[in-house]
């Protein structure tokens, strides 16, 4: 597709019309029109057009001077989309289309919300509730950069020029305010240099209270207090369907057994406090369901560009038919995607580049979500869709992990007892992928949990098994593509060798891995799929510290790096927690809960978040001091 033309305006708009000034809607939607090809000349032409739709086309910006003042509706869905700025333009928008636009994020939705005060619709749903979140999220950042202001004025020595003075300002405002989940930080740092910026040029504070944007009635309606720190509502209902958090308790219900020091006397073991219980997973969102067993999380790796070492605090679970990911800091679920007659038994994240038509570069984060039904669905979090589904069991899968070394290397382990290599591979302009088998490898019992080694994650690869825990070379340059285990490792004869199941397996260094051997447990469901509501644990990256849960509802602590010091072998003999960390009693849901089963526990690799799931819907997150 070329340049536009009078003459394709005319064909395309309605009402039908020999004049551009008198079309009042424009379809030129699955024309590939590129950005360079909407000319500003010929679209300020229409002047009286009220509805545009640009669908299914490759725009990766729209021109900032259309000249479209009495523009209403506007479609852009399936586009390439990665900036929102220019929508500012549309004063007068009331609905506008932006699904598929896979570079599109959660600040993109809060930037829209901002820049366009009339706005009633986003993606067909009701966008006053993201209105509100804005006007808070405004006034808490207002507040924040106004006192930053009167610090830095009263640091600034007279001789410094003005001008330099205000230039320093606004970069150190940018720099040191921060509120809300860091998924937001694009948003807030955008509103913050806007709010500073500001600041400087009236000369004082008053923009304090007047820097909020006029809404329509009904959005003004809907506006709530000031958010807390512990929040109860989401950042936007745009990008998925997003169920509210229910029944948020706070720190003060939860307490810690034991005292944070180490066993030995040597460096103190973490200090957590209890943060967030949420049931964001519940079967239509009733706070009455406790049924929902909710099953495994990972951390989002904090692998974007400028975010080398940052701390990840962005977790996804999943239990029942959801996947829901969460900000750990505020409580917040950011998003939601739920599959209707489906159970989710796993979750993992990996990060894919990707090249636009225009031949730039993007960093995905891609989070894949697999359970009962066989399929692995490859979920775009950020922009909000589901971009791939792997059929790749008959099977239910226990549990997915992707390689440490190669990004598009996943593996699924399923109760057909077969451990398959996947390479998803990058996904074309049309953001589909086009997944294929590297490898099967045989077990003789169910895989229930799987683990690169850590000192090779190239070339093999661990499972914990019902029946044990075995070892596979995993390397694509050996023959043949179908394996049996290579190694099996044989535990000790004794009181417990009747209890072979692996339920917790991770690498505490290079040379020791954790294993947790859990007693049988008859599985839940009719169907007899469910992963067995084991314990899980997990060894914190550099950390030395081995968590893992209780039937009791307890988390355990214990601090091995006086273990990790000596030869081998090391001493049989049962460790003692360092802490054990009690959830509420009675909880805030009432007395409806007397006992529950922590089934998964996980901290983030710098082990400043620990995230706990139950068989009874609840997400509990603990905070280390």
């Amino acid at each position: 597709m070329g340049p536009l033309s009078a003459r394709l305006l005319m064909q395309r708009g309605r009402p039908k019309s020999d004049r551009l000034g008198k079309i009042r809607s424009l379809d030129l939607s699955g024309l590939k029109l590129l950005s360079e090809h909407l000319d500003p000349k010929l679209l300020s032409r229409l002047t009286q057009l009220q509805e545009l739709d640009l669908s299914n086309n490759q725009l990766e910006t729209l021109p900032a001077n259309l000249g479209l003042s009495h523009l209403r509706i506007l479609r852009c869905a399936n586009n390439q989309l990665g900036d929102v700025t220019a929508l500012c333009q549309f004063p007068q928008l009331e609905e506008l289309s932006l699904e598929g636009n896979p570079f599109l994020t959660v600040s993109d939705n809060l930037k829209i919300s901002f820049l366009l005060p009339k706005l009633r619709k986003v993606n067909g749903k009701d966008a006053s509730s993201t209105s509100s979140q804005v006007e808070n999220l405004n006034r808490e950042l207002t507040s924040r950069v106004t006192a930053h202001w009167e610090k830095f004025k009263a640091a600034v020595s007279p001789e410094e020029e003005a001008e330099k003075a205000q230039a320093d300002f606004v970069k150190s405002a940018v720099r040191d305010v921060r509120y809300g989940p860091e998924s937001l930080s694009e948003f807030t740092q955008w509103r913050v240099r806007m709010i500073s910026e500001e600041l400087v040029a009236s000369g004082g504070p008053q923009v304090h209270e007047a820097d909020v944007p006029e809404r329509p009635p009904k959005a003004a309606a809907a506006q709530e207090p000031r958010a807390r720190p512990v929040a109860k509502k989401r950042p936007d209902d745009i990008s998925l369907n997003l169920s509210p958090n229910k029944r948020v308790c706070t720190s003060s219900l939860a307490h810690v057994e034991g005292s944070p020091q180490d066993s030995d006397g040597g460096q103190p073991a973490p200090d957590l406090e209890p943060l967030h219980f949420l049931q964001c997973h519940s079967k239509n969102n009733s706070p009455r369901d406790l049924d929902t067993q909710l099953w495994a999380c990972a951390f989002e790796p904090a692998w974007e560009e400028g975010r080398a070492g940052a701390t990840s605090q962005t977790v996804a679970t999943c239990g029942g038919e959801a996947v829901c990911v969460i900000d750990c800091q505020t409580g917040i679920v950011l998003h939601k995607y739920k599959a209707p007659g489906e159970e989710f038994f796993s979750v993992a994240w990996t990060a894919l580049t990707v090249v636009t038509q225009a031949g730039h570069k993007k960093r995905w984060s891609v989070l894949a979500a697999a359970g009962l039904r066989g399929l692995v669905r490859l979920l775009h979090v950020r922009a909000g869709f589901c971009c791939g589904v792997i059929r790749a069991h008959k099977k239910a899968i226990a549990t997915l992990c992707f390689s440490p070394t190669h990004e598009t290397h996943l593996f699924t382990a399923s109760y057909d007892k077969r451990i398959i290599l996947w390479d998803l591979g990058v996904p074309n302009h049309d953001y589909d992928f086009q997944a294929s088998q590297l490898l099967t490898l045989d077990t003789t019992s169910i895989p229930l949990r799987l683990c690169p080694v850590a000192s090779c994650p190239d070339a093999y690869l661990l499972a914990g098994c019902e029946g044990g825990c075995c070892c596979w070379d995993v390397r694509l340059d050996q023959p043949p593509r179908r394996r049996p285990c290579e190694v099996e490792f044989v535990f000790s004869e004794g009181s417990e060798a009747a209890t072979r199941r692996v339920d917790g397996l991770a690498f505490v260094n290079e040379d020791v891995v954790g294993l947790l051997r859990g007693p049988h447990r008859t599985p839940g469901s009719p169907a007899g799929l469910h992963p067995t509501p084991g314990l899980r644990l997990c060894i914190p990256a550099g950390e030395g510290i081995v968590l893992c849960g209780d039937e009791e509802g307890n988390v355990w602590v214990y601090d091995v790096r006086h273990l990790l010091t000596q030869q081998p072998p090391l001493p049989a003999a049962p460790q003692a927690p360092t802490q054990i960390l009690k959830w509420p009693q009675p909880w805030a849901l009432g007395q409806m809960v007397t006992k529950t089963m922590v089934n998964t526990v996980v901290a983030n690799p710098t082990f400043t978040y620990l995230t706990a799931l139950t068989d009874s819907n609840i997400v509990a997150i603990w905070k280390r001091q």
